[in-house]
């Protein structure tokens, strides 16, 4: 084991256990070193062990790993296992994380307290070894199943980009932190030109190449990890540039319009086909007053405007000074 900080140890488990074990990351909180000792010996040979020893170290450290589940003490010194919880299910970030007590206490009453708080298991010491580890690893598969639908709920089938559902999730995020930072927040909208005479003239089959094809140009578009791209529905796609002011966001969103505009899309008897967009972009220091709402229909006025302009173009209220 190799000592992190102060109250923080990792254990690195086995390198000969499947991968699908050893992925996955455990922390434990609890103030008994000799509880804690027994712990890390029963696990350290299929899991990632993380050790803190109070709840304010829990919670940097549960913000910090992320782990894929969290062992919790109850009586602890400052802060109780409860408040760990109730302020671990109060933040977006580590909310989902199951959390399995493992303490002293066995009054039906504190167990009770515990699964309400949003725990999934409630196990008292002195704990059986291997009741530990069946129901560890029986909650990391409910977990891993969870997960699975969640993402698959979160993504377009069709183009294999986030769709209308992660975008929100991801915005309010990336709002939340631009408010605080006080940071610029790009968004582009834009919408493929003329796209249903696309498909009638086409079929509906090429439409979907085509749509699949746009994602990808604009997805290799983007080179940022923080930018974020979604289908926002039907032909229609939205783009969030955190840190990003109005210059920033329209030099991306050209990038974009002139990339499309030179990808020649293959139809299934050989011929090439060609299409254009039409864009919205925007840029704001989110401040009291300002919402969420407002942003974005901001953003599909200026979408809309391009298109009543003309088409394939870029439009925002700084268009013509700076494009």
């Amino acid at each position: 084991m190799g000592i992190i900080c102060e109250t923080i140890i990792i254990a690195r488990c086995s390198t000969d256990v499947d991968n699908t074990t050893k992925n996955n990351r455990i922390l434990v909180v609890d103030d008994d070193e000799m509880n804690n000792n027994v712990l890390v010996d029963l696990l350290k040979p299929y899991y990632e062990i993380i050790i803190t020893k109070d709840g304010s170290s829990a919670l940097e450290a549960a913000q910090k790993y992320l782990p894929n589940i969290i062992l919790l003490d109850i009586i602890m010194p400052g802060m109780s296992g409860f408040d760990v919880i109730a302020k671990l299910k109060d933040s977006e970030i580590t909310m989902n994380i199951p959390v399995i007590f493992i303490t002293g206490l066995s009054d039906a009453g504190d167990e009770e307290k515990g699964l309400s708080l949003g725990a999934v298991d409630y196990i008292t010491k002195p704990f059986n070894k291997s009741i530990v580890k069946a129901r560890i690893n029986t909650h990391l598969k409910i977990a891993g199943y969870v997960n699975t639908i969640e993402k698959l709920c979160m993504v377009d089938a069709l183009t294999g980009l986030p769709n209308r559902r992660s975008f929100e999730k991801r915005m309010s995020v990336e709002w939340g932190r631009a408010f605080r930072e006080k940071r610029p927040l790009g968004m582009i909208m834009f919408d493929i030109d003329r796209f249903k005479l696309y498909n009638d003239t086409y079929g509906h089959p090429q439409g979907d190449v085509l749509l699949q094809t746009i994602a990808n140009v604009v997805d290799k578009t983007l080179n940022r990890p923080s930018d974020f791209f979604s289908r926002w529905g039907g032909e229609e796609f939205i783009v969030l540039l955190p840190d990003t002011d109005i210059k920033g966001t329209l030099n991306i969103a050209e990038k974009i319009r002139k990339n499309v505009a030179n990808t020649i899309v293959l139809c299934a008897d050989g011929t090439n086909t060609s299409i254009t967009v039409s864009l919205g972009a925007d840029s704001m220091n989110p401040s009291d007053g300002d919402t969420l709402n407002n942003y974005i229909d901001r953003t599909d006025k200026l979408l809309y405007a391009a298109k009543e302009n003309g088409r394939d173009q870029v439009y925002s209220s700084l268009t013509k000074e700076l494009l």
